[in-house]
């Protein structure tokens, strides 16, 4: 596998950010021109399938922001553990959690020092990311 850096960690699924985001679009704008178009007796059934496209890219939306969701806890809770057990001590309390999302690519060596500064500083995540020089790849992201 390639080796994870700051340019090319993030992760896009063609089949489900691009083939499902644009067939998800096209089926919304045809649901959108059916019911504008439709006589007044087909109007209730050409609403129920614009609801239903409606529905699935709402279940779709949740279904990804849930999955991340779980695995950002994960996370905060992998990387405190791993603060600890290099320092003793739990992580910063200022932190939050997309900012213990980017620590999780630093290495042992960087980690704890990078961790205070980016609770001191109030640091984003993308800031953390670039100021980590030795990067420890990610490749469980869901």
């Amino acid at each position: 596998m390639k080796e994870q850096n700051f340019k090319n960690h993030s992760r896009l699924v063609k089949g489900y950010h691009g083939l499902g985001f644009f067939l998800l679009l096209a089926i919304l704008i045809g649901s959108v021109i059916n019911v504008c178009n439709s006589a007044p007796e087909n109007l209730y059934s050409a609403t129920l399938i614009m609801a239903m496209c409606i529905l699935v890219a709402v279940v779709m939306y949740f279904t990804r922001s849930f999955a991340l969701k779980a695995n950002d806890r994960a996370i905060r809770a992998q990387e405190n553990f791993r603060h600890y057990v290099l320092t003793g001590k739990t992580l910063p309390a200022g932190l939050y959690s997309g900012q213990i999302v980017a620590l999780r690519f630093a290495s042992d060596d960087e980690f704890p020092a990078l961790a205070a500064k980016a609770a001191a500083e109030n640091l984003g995540g993308t800031a953390i990311k670039q100021a980590i020089t030795n990067w420890k790849a990610d490749h469980e992201r869901v």
